[in-house]
């Protein structure tokens, strides 16, 4: 059989064994939930602030959200995926959730129908940033955009349909962050679940 010098040969029967579904759904829901405490603070913190204070506190949160959901995933990964680069892993997370909130930020800041266009990339930028480490490691690591991308926007309408019905003009900011950590909670978990039966597919 030959392989690629940029892919690590293992047998995809061992890389599927060696996935915990179970424990990357833990592992990952812990970390995304985790880490996106810290923009929901932010958010609700700056709710009444500019533009210029608000949208680089927020895309810093995001920074620190996608570093902690990647140190999870790589946690895991590691298992499964010999060779891969946690650091590298990790950069790309934390650079893509950046990036993540840049865009979704946008249309509120440009008041511009063009900046609804980038909210159409939203849901991809953290499976192409990550593809581009994984494809290093994994023949069918291209599927891990599409995966990632379904996954969070499931994982995202599910926080919209339980946190706008609860959040309110006036609200307190620890009544504005717990609704935000409810709805975050779900989210995290819908990702973890969708990106583990994905990444079981993509390993076979």
């Amino acid at each position: 059989m030959s392989t690629s010098p940029w892919i690590t040969a293992v047998p995809a029967d061992a890389r599927v064994t060696g996935l915990s579904l179970r424990r990357w759904i833990g592992v990952v829901t812990a970390a995304e939930f985790g880490g996106f405490l810290l923009p929901a603070a932010v958010g609700a913190i700056t709710a009444d602030a500019a533009a210029g204070v608000a949208v680089p506190a927020l895309v810093a949160a995001g920074a620190v959200e996608g570093a902690a959901l990647g140190l999870g995933q790589a946690a895991v990964l590691r298992a499964v995926v010999p060779g891969l680069s946690v650091p590298r892993w990790v950069g790309a997370t934390a650079a893509a959730a950046a990036v993540a909130y840049l865009l979704g930020l946008l249309p509120s800041i440009l008041l511009s129908p063009w900046a609804l266009t980038g909210l159409a990339a939203l849901p991809l930028t953290i499976g192409f940033a990550q593809w581009l480490v994984l494809r290093r490691h994994v023949r069918r690591s291209a599927g891990w955009i599409a995966v990632t991308a379904m996954a969070w926007v499931a994982g995202l309408a599910a926080f919209l349909a339980i946190a706008t019905p609860l959040w309110h003009e006036g609200q307190a900011v620890a009544e504005t962050v717990a609704v935000g950590a409810v709805a975050g909670l779900a989210m995290a978990a819908i990702v973890a679940m969708i990106t583990g039966l994905g990444l079981r597919e993509i390993l076979r």
